[in-house]
């Protein structure tokens, strides 16, 4: 048997069993509710990301940790309903990850504390009062998207000098994809036309697919959002059976066959979050944690997909990436 078994249930749930049985006796269990917004398969290395830095900080699923998990597998919709399930369970610390679940543990408790591993604009989402002092039960970090929008959109039409149309994948239903799609029009300075195609939910791929294809653009852009991660196959199958060049939010895009991301780097973040956490469980009040911001964005390029959609990246693009996939 795996040395952790996974434990499906209905409603897009899973909880671990750690390896080793029960904690011990006599021990404190520091108990985290966590709420993931796609599914394990496809946030695993971020989960590996966070379990290594808290057993770094001494906490050891099994002796005196214990970690409940409910993954929405790419509904946003089930967001809420999971957050009032690990509510019931009362644990010490919950932890989600993207605006939207944030939003769905929020409004299912004031009083457990909360990190965000990831979140778009928490003032202008109303999540926290300001980046220094969010007061509330809520902390975490920040990527600030809106502000990089633009940057993402500058990268690509460097990478293809000839683009004049792009499509933009992005989801409303995120309330701070709104200020990102704004973001990405003012870009279009660049003298670049943008198509608006919008993705609530799942069953709103297939229209927005014809859509972007009816309109033949150059290249596809996807703005930041952990629903839109979590069906990022389906996305890049799209893409590369059109032969569309993209710009992704997250490397997970870059590693599973994208073109190019521009991007904070989320391992990083997911280990801050871990130190969050422990400030917490240690006493630390959540509203007096400020908000923390990545430091370095990265910017890495796939190779052996430019070479696929017969694409020449110009040096002057390559030799500002972080990393190149060959």
């Amino acid at each position: 048997m795996d040395r952790r078994a996974f434990i499906t249930l209905t409603g897009g749930a899973v909880f671990a069993v750690p390896f080793g049985g029960e904690a011990q006796p006599g021990a404190k269990v520091s108990r985290i509710g966590y709420l993931g917004p796609s599914a394990l398969a496809l946030e695993r290395h971020l989960l590996e990301a966070f379990q290594q830095q808290l057993r770094e900080l001494g906490y050891t699923e099994g002796r005196n940790l214990e970690i409940l998990y409910r993954w929405a597998d790419g509904h946003d919709d089930r967001l809420p309903a999971l957050a009032a399930e690990l509510v019931r369970l009362n644990p010490d610390v919950m932890v989600t990850s993207g605006t939207p679940g944030a939003l769905a543990a929020m409004s299912a408790t004031k009083s457990i504390p909360i990190v965000m591993a990831t979140s778009g604009d928490p003032v202008r989402t109303g999540i926290v009062a300001s980046l220094a002092k969010p007061g509330g039960n809520v902390t975490g970090f920040t990527t600030l998207g809106p502000e990089f929008e633009p940057k993402r959109l500058e990268l690509l039409k460097q990478a293809i000098r000839t683009l004049s149309r792009v499509a933009v994948l992005w989801n409303p239903a995120n309330p701070v994809l709104p200020l990102y799609y704004q973001q990405t029009q003012a870009a279009a300075a660049l003298h670049v036309a943008l198509q608006s195609v919008e993705v609530r939910t799942v069953d709103d791929f297939g229209q927005a697919f014809v859509a972007i294809g009816g309109a033949r653009p150059h290249a596809l852009m996807v703005l930041a959002d952990r629903f839109l991660v979590a069906h990022r196959a389906r996305i890049l199958e799209f893409a590369m059976a059109k032969r569309l060049p993209g710009m992704y939010p997250y490397r997970e895009y870059v590693d599973a066959g994208g073109l190019m991301s521009y991007a904070p780097n989320n391992v990083e973040l997911f280990r801050g979050t871990a130190t969050y956490v422990d400030k917490i469980l240690r006493g630390a009040r959540p509203g007096e944690l400020p908000l923390q911001q990545p430091t370095k964005f990265e910017l890495v390029i796939n190779l052996k997909t430019a070479r696929t959609l017969g694409l020449t990246i110009p040096p002057s693009v390559l030799g500002r990436a972080d990393q190149i996939i060959e």
